[in-house]
């Protein structure tokens, strides 16, 4: 490709960038490629819900109604199933010419089209035609191709038309945050978002500062006077996700940076919200999915300080909605979700959430959770819907539906009917043990790491606290939190579980999650870096303090466990136990009662396992943590959209491993538990039981199910489907043979919970 060739892509691809919608995006670069290859026609044509090709957008093309080729057929069907360019003249004489009638496509006499790959599949056609006879030079055909590759990534979310109007039932894909069905209107959240905001300079830098200083108190007034709000109707510990707020605001370390950039001269939303994508940033940038969604907090707490400062300045938002009077049930919809947002609704009102932006794990996922409501994340932007359009929102399989047929809504309505039905069966269930039919009983604990977890996992029925995830402490400041603060901490959750077990892994701080205040270290592949119990034991006074905070925090209670995170040498493990002893000691001396707590390690890196047997005299516990050890073994990561579909925690692999590390606890006298997704997974959850494992951690939105699940079988069962799955070599066929096996025990999850997509 020559040098003038690439100018152009480049210049193209940079100034499509600035277009507001996929549309228009699209459309630019169909109009360019025809200036820059010469040719009368660009066509971009996508695969709609039947398989069949759509044109979506055309630059010399007749296109006063709909064209669509059907599934297989014409040239652009051939590059579909070929996968390849076809570049010929002379279209209208090869036999698998397509003529769409009124296009009058009938005067091109040379045709290219190159294929749009997305994640292995086709999804679209790029095609340029020309009214003379020319075979596409090479270069212009590679030009072509590697715009194709761009679009790809741009065309996610173009609605395809059939005789001009909406497709029915076009869905939208993003992330399960809240399970459930809703069925209503939308109601927008149209609020001005920081991240739009242009940089400006400032009136003044005492002005400025003088206007932070207003705000920054009129905003912690504000949230304080919304947990009021909310610990009323949801709770104390759902409010307390305040609390995190104004402990930011209260860090000097982000006050500072907001009064440093105001010191140059920049405006106070312009300080506001480079300080805001600093942290956002810093959070962004981790591995773990529980600590990368807390950027999402910061996110939020920058849009509310900005529509404060909005109001403050008597300017008018966009978010008073022009449709307040909408009746009926009511889904939210908007780049992000405020808790304002949700308040200001009527609680029988409000039945879904839907978010272009966020994760599974956001804080309005825990919000939506609480209240008992399905939410939809990270949708992406969506262009066509309007507010009061009737929507499907499917939390279950985290899609919304748009423009609804009535054979679906009514399919959706005896999904919601039966989920009721199933979760009166379900809170029955809480206070009774999760023991299958013929006396195997499965401990089930609740994920935690914020005080908001803790009162859905009390609600669910945990057993206790399988995992408490001890780093938002430590990322939410400007230093390290002191053992007196990390103490506070710890005893909210050993005291809402008094007598049940807690385990609170140590800090699991490093590689991809640096503390901002600590030196930073550059690393290639944090992955496998300086993280977890190596930072740590290298920073050994901050787990000395950590150590101390949750002994003085049980207070002489038996029921606290300690986990050690990415543990893979037999050195590492001595000396996490040489510090505990150093703190019992210190402890004694001090005169402080302490009961010196039971030590386990997270099996998660794939070197711990062949250590096992030499550790049963030195550890009382193991714990699993699925997630990283399915990673590691995998060499994936999850998170990466180019590879995540190539991960399964089914893989046979995993399964092995996991068995591999029963045997050996069995025959060392280890307990052992899990935590992690596969906890969660009830295909994975029968296999474990089969192995014998009887300890599991997840979500506490995921408790309910698993138990009832587990209540309809027999461990009998469970041994002969793991002797089954180890024969099999494909996670998916695992999977199927799982739930086959299921439905025919009568305890299909999917069936009960009407988990499966709705066609």
């Amino acid at each position: 490709m020559t040098t003038n060739v690439i100018i152009d892509l480049t210049r193209i691809l940079q100034s499509a960038s600035l277009k507001d919608t996929p549309e228009q995006h699209v459309q630019y670069i169909v109009d360019k490629i025809s200036d820059v290859i010469h040719v009368n026609v660009c066509s971009l044509y996508l695969k709609n819900s039947t398989g069949d090709m759509a044109l979506v957008a055309s630059h010399g093309l007749t296109t006063a109604l709909p064209v669509v080729i059907p599934n297989g057929q014409g040239l652009v069907g051939r590059v579909v199933k070929s996968c390849r360019a076809v570049n010929i003249i002379k279209p209208e004489q090869h036999p698998d010419y397509f003529y769409v009638p009124q296009s009058r496509e009938e005067q091109f006499h040379s045709f290219c089209g190159v294929p749009m790959v997305r994640l292995g599949e086709v999804i679209g056609v790029l095609v340029v035609q020309s009214k003379r006879e020319r075979i596409l030079a090479a270069e212009q055909e590679a030009f072509l191709s590697t715009l194709a590759s761009h679009l790809s990534l741009i065309v996610a979310n173009i609605s395809i038309k059939s005789n001009g109007l909406p497709v029915m039932n076009q869905r939208y894909k993003g992330l399960a945050g809240s399970a459930g069905v809703a069925i209503a209107k939308i109601k927008l959240v149209k609020a001005e978002q920081l991240k739009d905001v242009k940089e400006k300079q400032g009136l003044g830098i005492a002005v400025e500062t003088e206007n932070w200083l207003t705000l920054h108190q009129q905003v912690i007034n504000d949230l304080s006077q919304e947990k009021i709000t909310v610990s009323k109707s949801m709770g104390d510990n759902i409010a307390s996700v305040f609390d995190a707020y104004v402990m930011v605001l209260n860090d000097p370390t982000f006050s500072d940076r907001i009064q440093s950039i105001i010191q140059e001269g920049w405006s106070l939303v312009t300080a506001i919200k480079q300080t805001v994508k600093f942290f956002s940033e810093q959070f962004l940038a981790m591995d773990d999915p529980y600590l990368r969604a807390r950027h999402e907090d910061i996110d939020h707490l920058g849009n509310k300080l900005y529509q404060a400062q909005l109001n403050f300045l008597n300017q008018t938002t966009q978010n008073e909605s022009q449709h307040d009077t909408l009746e009926g049930p009511i889904i939210l919809m908007g780049n992000q979700i405020g808790v304002s947002d949700i308040l200001s609704l009527p609680t029988d009102q409000l039945v879904g959430i839907a978010c272009h932006s966020g994760a599974a794990l956001s804080h309005i996922a825990v919000f939506s959770n609480a209240l008992g409501i399905p939410a939809v994340m990270g949708l992406g932007e969506i262009n066509d819907l309007q507010e009061g359009d009737l929507v499907v929102l499917d939390g279950n399989n985290g899609e919304i539906i748009f423009n609804p047929s009535k054979s679906l809504i009514k399919a959706y309505n005896t999904l919601i009917h039966s989920k009721h039905s199933l979760d009166e069966k379900l809170s029955a269930l809480v206070d009774l043990p999760a023991i299958t039919q013929d006396g195997f009983e499965v401990q089930l604990m609740a994920n935690s790491g914020l005080q908001a977890d803790i009162n859905p996992g009390l609600k669910s029925g945990a057993s206790g606290i399988g995992l408490f995830r001890t780093e938002i402490p430590f990322m939410s400041r400007n230093s390290l939190p002191s053992e007196d603060e990390q103490i506070l901490v710890y005893k909210q959750v050993i005291d809402a579980y008094k007598d049940k077990p807690v385990y609170i892994r140590t800090l699991d701080i490093g590689g991809d999650k640096p503390l901002s205040y600590l030196p930073i270290v550059n690393e290639e592949n944090p992955a496998l870096g300086w993280r977890g119990i190596r930072f740590t034991l290298d920073n050994r006074q901050i787990l000395m303090t950590q150590l101390r905070a949750i002994l003085r925090a049980a207070e002489g209670r038996k029921n606290v466990h300690v986990l050690l995170p990415m543990i893979s040498t037999n050195a590492e493990l001595d000396q996490c136990l040489e510090l505990m002893t150093l703190v019992c000691n210190q402890l004694n001396v001090e005169g402080i009662e302490f009961v010196r707590p039971k030590m386990g390690v997270m099996v998660e890196v794939p070197a711990a396992i062949s250590l096992l047997p030499f550790w049963k005299y030195k550890i009382d516990f193991i714990s699993i943590g699925s997630n990283d050890l399915s990673q590691y073994l995998l060499a994936l990561d999850r998170n990466n959209p180019l590879v995540g579909k190539l991960y399964n925690s089914l893989h046979p692999a995993v399964i092995s491993e996991i068995q591999r590390i029963v045997t050996i606890c069995k025959e060392s006298n280890l307990p052992l538990s899990l935590c992690g997704e596969l906890a969660s997974d009830p295909v994975a959850v029968f296999l474990l039981m089969g192995m014998g494992v009887n300890k599991l951690s997840m979500s506490a939105a995921k408790l309910p199910l698993i138990k009832w699940m587990i209540r309809q079988v027999t461990k009998k069962d469970a041994e002969e489907f793991l002797q089954l799955a180890l024969k099999i070599d494909d996670a998916e066929r695992i999977r199927s043979l799982g739930l086959q096996t299921l439905q025919r025990l009568n305890a299909d999850v999917n069936a009960a919970y009407q988990t499966g997509s709705v066609s």
